[in-house]
């Protein structure tokens, strides 16, 4: 199957042509038919799949193949929600890309940067809108937005966005837009638990189920691999392994903001270039950390869980997980980083005494073991017990109490070089770490009652549109 054969306008197929892609991957071919022809979707396939452009080159044929004839400024008819600013860029790029020869004008809203220029290019007015929720709710309370007219809605990394992180905004967000039923909705997402996929059916309009491989599954063209290690030799490993095998480009996941800050150091204290990438860094210098881990200038990109989704580096050879993610569908967006477009690509997770339990979970998610392999010179101790995973703070979270995202909260005391935080900047990236299944948790000497698994389900249809109830 070609492009040609999907409906296409010649416009976007010569955009297509001049990214040199000529054949739609799976998920493309099922998605665009079902998409141009108006209908809801919930689409779920592996990272690296093209799950943007099964999305963006239908809505950019709708939208440009049905113009409005209004002599005012262009109102806003489509909305693409996404749970981190770097994958709010790579959609607002798809976008640009592929409507480079159409008549539509799009921008991308995010937190982290000046508002002023998003709110001059809001006034010029657009047709599509890419925004991550916080800053989204920034520009309509300085009502700079009106999405009253939205004809398409757009949740990537649907999974997320309907967790209890984001929940609360997207209600707020849902409720500015016009009835479910005016709309078309598209979820797409590489995983979906169980609940929030019967959630998302309740949400949707008849949708059109697309999976094109079993659900949270990883790309075959990814070789998974386990080490285990003491968890206080992980980083001396990791140094062994880039070093010996001369690994170039290495992307490095660890659970917290902090962590990530101390092993970078600690990897250049061992003679590799390595810079740290999360939620409390400044959007210049994600941007910058990123750009020079894509041109070379740094060997080792050390990443919390805000890189799993958005980051899309060409051949990208090696992903390694320096501590397991506590959520299992967070492993399956982590190494996804590679073996993206049909590339090969190494996923390694080097795996201390306390991490056999999300060990256990994350293999229990892909429905296979993963293979284990002890490195000489390394071999763990066996006398070593293992220890409740720290949460941030130091402060234990027992895996029974939680599948939250457990990263570290963010200190609420600025840096001494960082700038004044505008309301997004601050709190995007709490959403997008936020826990969102903790029974309790500790403030103070009191307990704060957090929403159980079981009422998020009752929740969320209600705050999503209202008249959905659980049976």
């Amino acid at each position: 199957m070609s492009f040609d054969t999907l409906g296409l306008s010649a416009d976007i197929l010569r955009a297509i042509s001049e990214q040199g892609y000529n054949k739609p991957t799976p998920v493309q071919s099922k998605a665009i038919p079902i998409v141009l022809e108006g209908k809801d979707v919930l689409a779920g396939a592996q990272t690296g799949t093209g799950k943007t452009a099964g999305f963006t080159l239908p809505l950019l044929q709708r939208l440009s193949a049905n113009p409005i004839n209004n002599d005012g400024r262009r109102p806003i008819r489509a909305l693409v929600l996404t749970p981190t600013r770097e994958l709010a860029a790579q959609v607002g790029d798809s976008v640009q890309t592929y409507g480079r020869h159409l008549p539509l004008q799009s921008t991308v809203v995010f937190g982290g940067v000046k508002i002023n220029p998003q709110i001059a290019k809001l006034r010029r007015g657009v047709d599509i809108l890419v925004a991550t929720p916080g800053r989204l709710l920034d520009h309509a309370n300085q009502k700079t937005v009106d999405l009253s007219q939205i004809e398409i809605l757009v949740l990537d990394e649907a999974d997320r966005m309907l967790d209890m992180g984001f929940i609360h905004d997207i209600r707020k967000i849902m409720a500015m837009l016009p009835d479910k039923n005016a709309r078309q909705t598209l979820l797409f997402s590489a995983t979906f638990s169980n609940e929030i996929k019967q959630l998302a059916n309740r949400l949707l309009n008849s949708p059109e189920l697309i999976e094109v491989a079993r659900r949270n599954t990883t790309a075959e063209t990814i070789e998974q691999r386990v080490h285990p290690v003491d968890k206080n030799r992980k980083r001396e490993l990791l140094s062994h392994m880039i070093g010996v095998h001369n690994w170039r480009q290495v992307l490095v996941f660890t659970r917290t903001k902090h962590g990530a800050n101390r092993l970078a150091q600690q990897l250049e204290k061992d003679g590799l270039t390595a810079t740290a990438i999360h939620g409390n860094k400044s959007q210049g210098a994600r941007t910058r950390a990123l750009a020079d881990f894509k041109n070379g200038k740094v060997r080792v990109l050390v990443a919390t869980d805000i890189a799993a989704r958005g980051l899309d580096i060409d051949q990208l050879p090696h992903v390694v997980n320096f501590e397991l993610p506590n959520v299992p569908e967070d492993y399956v967006h982590r190494i996804g980083r590679t073996g993206r477009a049909g590339n090969e690509g190494e996923a390694i997770s080097l795996v201390c005494v306390d991490e056999l339990k999300l060990l256990r979970d994350i293999e229990r998610l892909l429905k296979r073991e993963l293979p284990n392999e002890v490195i000489e010179g390394y071999e763990p101790d066996p006398r070593i017990k293992a220890e409740p995973i720290q949460n941030g703070r130091n402060r234990s979270q027992p895996r029974n109490q939680s599948r939250g995202r457990n990263q570290g909260r963010a200190s609420n005391k600025p840096s001494a070089n960082a700038p004044r935080k505008s309301r997004s900047n601050s709190s995007e990236e709490k959403r997008s770490q936020a826990k969102p299944a903790q029974r309790h948790t500790k403030s103070g000497n009191s307990a704060v009652k957090r929403p159980l698994r079981s009422e998020r389900v009752q929740e969320i249809p209600a705050l999503l549109g209202g008249g959905f109830h659980d049976e």
